[in-house]
């Protein structure tokens, strides 16, 4: 997953070390939880106040903001706050910062802003944490941002040694395939290394600095291009953008790629496979991949959807179908889908010896995890994209 789990499977983590002896938090996380806390019924004024401060002081961050702010208006906040909620668990802080800090590359962000935006949030916090704010809670909260930044500013100095901060990727082809939702193949500027099954943020040239996650729906191919499944969604800039205006020959930005739902390949294990609607798009890499790598373990693909119609990619899974005898495709239509596709899967089985990978609406995900943990699958055995991130892959 890429990002830190909720706070209170957090909690129950850092309670319980792996010799099941109970573990304290540190000073410092106690003091920042008990500011969180107190912030939590104001996030929307300390999320204000706090972007105020940032374009009040320094003006020149304006830039890197899309015009209008509430396309991600809470988002920096946001990852700042959810990093110091978890700072005394490095083995899950450090790679979510790191990811962050390569990412924001392709905002132009460089070590110099951090400043700006550790003094914006102490200043949040001291206005609206009353209650639980003073010396102790700054110097905490000072320790924390401190060495936040530092990880993200090194992780963005190492990425910049091997990658740029975002591909230019030209679009050679725009297959509508319903009124809603359109296949995209762009050719990028340079190669762009990925693993099937991972995403990517992507701009376009109508809505600057607003970005948006897609995931990948194939395999790396031979001749470099990338394919995207896009729905256009009520009130998505970048998803109407794309499905509605995007034509060949028009240039998109492609930040670097991201997500860890890919397949395993040192185990043979059987692949159970949701996906919802569009989500469909990296299940269809993941078993390009199998198929690539010469293995014949089992995959089993539920595919769901609305109507028949929104089946949009039937023909080219069964297609695939008929290349590959381990492969099964299962297409489930009815509305619902976060009971419809679980309730399909309990139907067949058993899965206990099976890794699992949910793409979808992010109440899919959350219901088809709750099935499949019922049905016998463990928890880390179950891949998806992170819920954080999956908030902006629709816009």
């Amino acid at each position: 997953m890429d990002a830190p789990p909720t706070s209170s499977a957090r909690r129950k983590v850092a309670r319980i070390s792996t010799a099941g002896k109970a573990i304290e938090p540190s000073p410092d996380a106690v003091l920042i939880r008990r500011t969180l806390t107190e912030i939590g019924p104001v996030a929307d004024k300390v999320t204000s106040y706090f972007y105020a401060l940032v374009f009040t002081g320094h003006p020149e961050l304006r830039a890197m903001f899309p015009v209008a702010m509430d396309v991600q208006r809470d988002r920096l906040l946001k990852a700042l706050l959810t990093a110091a909620e978890h700072i005394d668990d490095p083995d899950t802080l450090v790679p979510y910062l790191r990811r962050l800090g390569t990412g924001h590359r392709k905002y132009g962000t460089l070590p110099q802003h951090y400043p700006a935006v550790g003094e914006a949030l102490i200043n949040a916090l001291t206005r609206y944490a009353e209650h639980s704010w003073g010396p102790e809670a700054e110097a905490a909260w000072v320790r924390a941002y401190t060495s936040i930044s530092q990880i993200m500013i090194d992780a963005a100095a190492e990425d910049e040694l091997k990658s740029p901060p975002w591909w230019q990727a030209e679009v050679v082809s725009h297959d509508l395939r319903t009124p809603d939702i359109a296949v995209l193949t762009v050719r990028p500027d340079q190669p762009y290394p990925f693993l099937a099954g991972q995403y990517a943020s992507l701009e376009t040239p109508w809505w600057p600095r607003v970005w948006r996650h897609y995931s990948f729906a194939s395999a790396p191919r031979p001749d470099g291009l990338l394919s995207f499944h896009v729905k256009a969604v009520p009130a998505g800039w970048v998803s109407n953008a794309l499905v509605r205006h995007a034509r060949p020959g028009d240039v998109l930005r492609l930040g670097p790629p991201a997500g860890s739902m890919v397949v395993d390949h040192s185990t043979d294990n059987g692949m159970l496979c949701l996906a919802g609607g569009t989500g469909i798009a990296p299940i269809k890499a993941l078993i390009e991949d199998v198929a690539e790598h010469g293995e014949r373990r089992p995959v089993e693909v539920f595919f769901g959807a609305r109507s028949d119609s929104d089946l949009y990619d039937k023909d080219t899974l069964l297609g695939l179908q008929r290349s590959h005898p381990w492969l099964s495709v299962r297409p489930v239509v009815g509305d619902g889908l976060a009971g419809q596709l679980p309730q399909a899967v309990g139907e067949h089985g058993p899965w206990n010896s099976y890794d699992a990978f949910i793409s979808g609406p992010p109440a899919m995900i959350r219901s088809g995890v709750d099935a499949l943990k019922r049905i016998g699958i463990p928890g880390e055995r179950i891949r998806h994209d992170a819920l954080e991130e999956l908030a902006g892959v629709a816009g």
